[in-house]
């Protein structure tokens, strides 16, 4: 007797469900480090399009969430590369590849220069000059693009947006590197400094997994982010949580 289409559908879906999330439950990383993607809701608890695409998923596999927070990129990488969590949302970048596999891009979000309004700095381009010191957050999208693309400055790594802002403030870099919108609030705040017109990189936010749930597993996810993208939930989520400085990332 056959198995109708529908039932070995929802079988197959099973079973990759469990090589996904083994522990039962759906653990999810979410950088709170990058407020286009995830922060705290007033009363604490994550919020943001990243966790609602989370909540999304583990619907979709009838799966228990889990949130494993952290405060910067690079500590929410390590956790699904070590499969202390079954998915996560980071930048695409080359120097992560080790160990993860990607879905295409669900958002894509711009990376600027912001630099002391007496500054020479006239285009992007003038940053990468001998002598020229540029603040980046350790293990960031963009100290991993500054790293391949910067030939003449130097980049100093600090703690997460908070220590790149510091290390501007304090003299220790004449550039800081980050999210477009980050960088314009700090702009409006504090006054003395301005952004570089344009944009030095576009950041690829993508959802990834580790590489020992298989070509299967990572099937299901890009799926599900390419559904998400087309239903115009992606959207929806950016403009729920009022975000600006980011877009929904084309199809795949």
């Amino acid at each position: 007797m056959n198995t109708p289409a529908s039932s070995s559908s929802s079988s197959s879906a099973s079973s990759i469900a469990a090589v996904l999330a083994p522990t039962g439950k759906l653990r999810a990383s979410i950088n709170l480090g990058n407020p286009i993607l995830a922060g705290r809701a007033p009363d604490g608890s994550p919020r943001g399009v990243s966790v609602d695409l989370a909540n999304a998923f583990a619907t979709e596999l009838g799966l228990e969430l889990e949130l494993v927070v952290f405060d910067k990129a690079a500590a929410s990488v390590d956790a699904v590369r070590a499969e202390k969590a079954d998915i996560g949302f980071f930048a695409i970048d080359p120097a992560r590849s080790d160990g993860l596999r990607f879905t295409a891009p669900y958002v894509l979000i711009e990376g600027s220069y912001l630099v002391p309004e007496s500054a020479a700095f006239g285009a992007n381009e003038d940053v990468d000059r001998p002598g020229v010191r540029v603040a980046v957050g350790q293990g960031s999208a963009y100290d991993l693009f500054l790293t391949r693309a910067i030939g003449q400055a130097s980049l100093v790594r600090v703690e997460g947006a908070a220590g790149v802002m510091k290390a501007l403030a304090a003299g220790e870099a004449d550039v800081a590197a980050g999210i477009r919108q980050v960088l314009e609030a700090e702009a409006a705040q504090r006054g003395g400094v301005r952004l570089l017109p344009g944009r030095f990189m576009v950041i690829q936010q993508a959802m990834g997994l580790p590489a020992s749930r298989g070509a299967e597993a990572q099937a299901l996810l890009a799926n599900f982010v390419e559904a998400r993208k087309a239903s115009g939930f992606v959207a929806e989520a950016l403009a729920r949580h009022r975000i600006q400085g980011a877009i929904v990332a084309p199809a795949a």
